[in-house]
């Protein structure tokens, strides 16, 4: 069975995916020599490594330079060359999507951190087949296809313009309408991010590509799901008589909580026995279909930093003492317990409308107590280092 795991082996050492385990060289008298080397290398060479990834696109905004992004593959690096005003709305909606991810996650222990000047923008998070990452990659699949069919219908890319398919006449419940206007060209968003998000899973035969690959065409079709029809009605008094109408994206935001239920909701799974599709890890769950989330690992905890997880942990963090969602300072702060500080806030106040045309708002001062997780006991942390 295909391991989910990503692992990185040097051009020097050829070896098989696995773990190293202490056990697996003892020591005999005479033998260390020998044995010490080969045991370093193996180490050094299973160790998994986060990769860099297209998404630092976001990180470079207007200097988006095909060469200097890592983590490309050769597919990637050609459509970057052909196509670099593409790769500005790519870079452009990369940073959208994280901020949706963010805000999605904002009440829970991940909150979907990045770390700056980082390749791989997510760190080793990303490496554990985990929930998270189903989320990370589905919704950063749907935000290059939202980036580009944006930036298509506003007439800012070469390559596509608005939907060249609806024309003429076509009915709906309400009846017969006109398509006028501008109709995002989603097909073509969905066209361009299938060949450049796709194509590094498609170059790695490995379990974990293809819940990638599975976890970015349900991104895809999330943005599909929320077109929407607009129209303008013509005649008289505005009568509706005759209608044009032209097919529009919903705003992102609705893509984002669409993949929210879709991240409670993912299906454990894992690798067929010919190792082309999945099987249920539980059998008792219902099977996913196209548009579930799936993953192969449980997450970690996210309770305290761990290093080696990529979790950041919860020390700091903002929590609500009157919550019992994931907000709530018992879940957020994993029972450590919290810090209490008062704080003096500004605020605009009794805001009044004065013609024409201004609003005035005095200043009022708030005292409101601000809660904040406590760091774990150092102990605990060391275990986790």
């Amino acid at each position: 069975m295909l391991s989910p795991n990503r692992v990185e082996v040097s051009p020097a050492i050829a070896l098989a995916p696995g773990r190293a385990e202490c056990g697996a060289f003892p020591r005999t008298a005479g033998a260390a020599p020998r044995i010490y080397l080969p045991f370093v290398l193996i180490l050094l060479a299973l160790t998994p490594r986060a990769d860099s990834s297209w998404w630092y696109i976001g990180a470079l905004g207007a200097r988006v330079i095909c060469d200097n992004i890592p983590g490309l593959v050769n597919k990637q690096r050609q459509l970057c060359q052909r196509y670099p005003d593409i790769m500005q709305s790519v870079g452009e909606g990369a940073k959208e999507w994280i901020r949706e991810c963010q805000h999605q996650f904002r009440h829970h222990r991940w909150n979907c951190s990045t770390l700056d000047r980082d390749h791989t923008v997510f760190g080793r998070v990303m490496l554990r087949s985990s929930r998270e990452a189903a989320f990370v990659y589905a919704i950063s699949s749907a935000g290059v296809v939202y980036a580009i069919t944006r930036a298509c219908s506003q007439g800012d890319l070469k390559a596509c313009s608005c939907d060249p398919l609806k024309r003429g006449r076509s009915k709906d419940e309400r009846g017969e309408f006109d398509w006028g206007g501008c109709s995002d060209n989603i097909n073509y968003g969905i066209r361009f991010a299938k060949a450049f998000v796709d194509a590094k899973e498609k170059k790695v035969k490995d379990a974990r590509a293809l819940m990638n690959l599975h976890n970015n065409r349900c991104g895809r079709m999330a943005v599909k799901r929320f077109l929407k029809l607009e129209c303008k009605c013509h005649g008289v008094s505005g009568s509706c008589t005759l209608r044009t109408c032209w097919l529009a994206m919903s705003d992102f935001r609705k893509t984002g909580d669409y993949l929210r239920k879709k991240y409670n909701g993912a299906i454990q799974v894992t690798m067929n026995q010919d190792g082309t599709g999945f099987t249920l890890a539980n059998k008792n769950f219902r099977k996913p279909t196209k548009t579930d989330l799936v993953y192969f690992e449980n997450s970690p905890d996210y309770c305290v930093m761990d290093k080696s997880a990529g979790s950041l942990g919860t020390a700091g963090r903002v929590c609500n003492k009157m919550s019992r969602g994931t907000d709530g300072c018992e879940v957020m702060c994993c029972g450590r317990g919290y810090d209490t500080t008062r704080v003096t806030r500004i605020t605009k106040c009794e805001c009044k409308f004065h013609w024409c045309c201004a609003v005035r708002c005095k200043e009022c001062e708030d005292t409101v107590d601000v809660h904040t997780c406590k760091a774990p006991k150092r102990a605990e942390w060391l275990d986790q280092t």
